[in-house]
């Protein structure tokens, strides 16, 4: 039986890559790498959504990119959190915690 994965809500994808770049500076292929093998590779983020999504962050000011060369020796376009970035993700980490937590009590089976 195949791995099957499992299409990320609207505006998760913000949250995921800013948690991802919380550490330090990750290039974009490294990014849906970590989210890949941290997911127990459920999640998969595509290219296609990967690289737009980047992008907005960046015009938003929470991330900063800047080229550099690879170990080896390719030129890679690195993306490191900004302090406004880093004030998103703890907000956007809060809204979710709420959010899984009301959908969970919603899911759970009622008290008898």
């Amino acid at each position: 039986m195949g791995e099957q994965g499992i299409d990320l809500p609207q505006g998760t994808l913000d949250l995921l890559i800013l948690r991802t770049l919380d550490p330090g500076a990750q290039h974009g292929w490294a990014i849906s790498e970590w989210i890949h093998q941290v997911s127990s590779k459920v999640l998969q983020v595509r290219q296609g959504s990967l690289y737009p999504a980047l992008h907005r962050l960046e015009r938003e000011g929470w991330i900063k990119s800047e080229w550099k060369v690879s170990d080896n020796n390719q030129r890679v376009k690195e993306y490191r959190i900004m302090a406004a970035g880093k004030r998103q993700l703890a907000a956007e980490r809060s809204r979710w915690e709420r959010l899984s937590s009301a959908i969970a009590g919603v899911l759970k089976p009622a008290e008898e």
